[in-house]
């Protein structure tokens, strides 16, 4: 009777077998060979864009695009700090400064209102490039809206993705970009950008800012900052 109506139980098993594990991987944050190719293609493409980014910085001596080796950074951190992020919170790693250049702090006023909407606006911009690029390379609008509403920190208390992101955000800042501020500020306005980092962070990313390497300025900040 099978026979006569075309079906094939073996076939029918085997795409059993494909959704099963499809669903699987889904669930433990495991990337199927396919989904590492698109992955990779897309932070890939992320990258090129940062590559176009004409502001540099001195990285071991050679001048790197500012973005691109502070997306490289993003993605080096979650892999230390969070090694099983899935998928999506990669491509929001990667893209968390995409084309920033684009929206300079200078088209806005000059002040914390003025500040507020920029960062608002780049936000937007971020969650916009980025969905674009990862259209292009077959995803789709659920998975573009997930990565969206990380890069505009959308639902920061109730999904865990989006806190790893804050907290991965705040690890690199401490450990590539504090220092230099050092020598543009006062200790009061270091302490005060220390404690808003700090009350950003979950109590692991916490205990990883502590078990970094910092420098002697940084470590006595950071203990006035923590012991007000």
């Amino acid at each position: 009777m099978h026979d006569k109506v075309g079906f094939n139980p073996d076939g029918f098993r085997f795409e059993f077998r494909l959704i099963l594990v499809h669903l699987i991987a889904k669930k433990h944050n495991i990337m199927t060979n396919n989904t590492k190719d698109r992955l990779k293609k897309t932070l890939a493409a992320f990258d090129a864009v940062n590559g176009e980014d004409p502001n540099q910085e001195l990285v071991n001596g050679q001048p790197v695009p500012k973005e691109l080796i502070y997306g490289i950074r993003m993605s080096e951190m979650l892999e230390e700090a969070y090694p099983d992020s899935g998928e999506l919170l990669r491509l929001a790693a990667r893209s968390q400064h995409i084309r920033r250049w684009a929206i300079p702090r200078e088209e806005y006023p000059m002040d914390r209102k003025g500040y507020l909407l920029w960062r608002t606006r780049l936000k937007q911009y971020h969650g916009e490039i980025a969905g674009e690029i990862m259209q292009q390379n077959g995803y789709g609008a659920d998975e573009i809206k997930k990565v969206v509403d990380l890069l505009n920190k959308r639902k920061l208390k109730t999904e865990p993705d989006t806190q790893v992101l804050e907290d991965v955000i705040c690890l690199v800042f401490l450990k590539y970009y504090f220092d230099p501020f050092i020598n543009k500020h006062e200790d009061t306005k270091l302490v005060s950008i220390l404690q808003k980092t700090w009350n950003k962070m979950s109590e692991k990313g916490r205990q990883l800012a502590l078990s970094m390497p910092h420098s002697s300025q940084a470590k006595r900040l950071l203990q006035m900052a923590l012991n007000p």
